[in-house]
């Protein structure tokens, strides 16, 4: 039986995702928003994908957050020519035995930096498919377990720039989170300059796997009533309904959305899910797996603005229960 989750537990996790969150805002000047985002996916389990134009830093945030957990890192730099076995890896046949060994892929880490990942035709891409559903990969018909914790963070430029691949949809269900990332603020980039100017400062490790996977136990136990589960499966068949939309968000997305607002519960210190947790985690929980109408595919700013009709017109109402 699951233990109720206690006020001191929250209290001591939002202490340590502040503390990792300080460390990575020391490398990565800017809207804080993007590492709230990758904190809600650690704590959910899910995997995020950031997207934006390049020089805009999102490699940087997600080497200098990957620093913070504490955990073993490997980068894969997606390119046209990467192939799949590049990847999961493959066996090899050893000159001195005579045997064949497994030499493991960069994908057997707890955070695995996937950087430019629509560089890389589809083949390549659905490498991560399996390992990011199922935290396994089969490689000559062997079965292998990922470490535990397992998280992707993956970087991708605009689909309309020269020597890209758009990401397969199912691919992109695999992400718990999408964040849009746009150029920062002139008073964010004059004190980006300034701190990056001589020596660039670099985090430090405050987490490790074990404190990794209590925060995630504490984000599975955090509290939600009846009306929350009705809340975010009514937002998710809005979208369905939509007239820009030709294919809604599934109950993958609702399951998600769930879990997405249990995490932002926690690093708001509450051990309940809120209507406004689910409010505010809604648009890069669930904007991202929506297939439009042909005129508006690829339309960030449209698929966004699904998510907000449907906050707009679909309103929380708390059951009233007998006493």
């Amino acid at each position: 039986m699951t233990h109720a989750l206690q006020v001191p537990e929250i209290e001591a996790a939002q202490e340590r995702l502040q503390t990792a969150k300080q460390q990575a805002s020391r490398v990565y000047i800017g809207s804080p928003a993007p590492i709230d985002m990758m904190l809600v996916a650690l704590l959910a389990r899910g995997h995020v994908l950031l997207e934006g134009v390049p020089g805009i830093a999102k490699t940087t945030l997600v080497k200098a957050f990957a620093t913070t957990l504490g955990c073993s890192i490997r980068r894969i730099q997606f390119t046209p020519d990467l192939l799949p076995a590049d990847i999961t890896g493959t066996y090899v046949l050893s000159p001195k035995d005579g045997d064949f060994s497994l030499r493991a892929g960069p994908i057997f880490a707890n955070v695995v930096l996937a950087d430019e990942i629509n560089r890389a035709p589809a083949k390549t891409q659905s490498a991560l498919l399996e390992a990011m559903q199922e935290r396994q990969v089969t490689i000559e018909g062997d079965r292998f377990e990922l470490p535990d914790p397992f998280f992707v963070l993956a970087t991708q430029n605009p689909i309309d720039l020269e020597g890209t691949y758009p990401l397969p949809e199912a691919q992109i269900d695999r992400f718990l989170i999408r964040v849009d990332m746009t150029y920062p603020s002139a008073k964010d980039e004059v004190a980006m300059l300034r701190a990056h100017g001589i020596t660039a400062p670099e985090a430090e490790p405050i987490l490790n796997p074990a404190a990794v996977s209590q925060l995630q136990s504490v984000a599975a136990r955090v509290h939600v009533e009846d009306d929350i589960y009705e809340y975010a499966v009514a937002l998710s068949a809005f979208t369905r309904q939509h007239d820009h939309v030709v294919l809604g968000a599934s109950p993958r997305a609702s399951l998600s959305l769930l879990r997405a607002a249990k995490a932002y519960a926690v690093i708001g210190g509450r051990t309940f899910v809120s209507p406004d947790d689910v409010r505010e985690i809604a648009g890069p929980a669930l904007a991202h797996r929506l297939i439009l109408v042909p005129e508006l595919e690829g339309d960030v700013r449209a698929r966004n603005q699904v998510v907000e009709d449907a906050l707009a017109k679909v309103s929380y109402r708390r059951a009233v229960r007998p006493v």
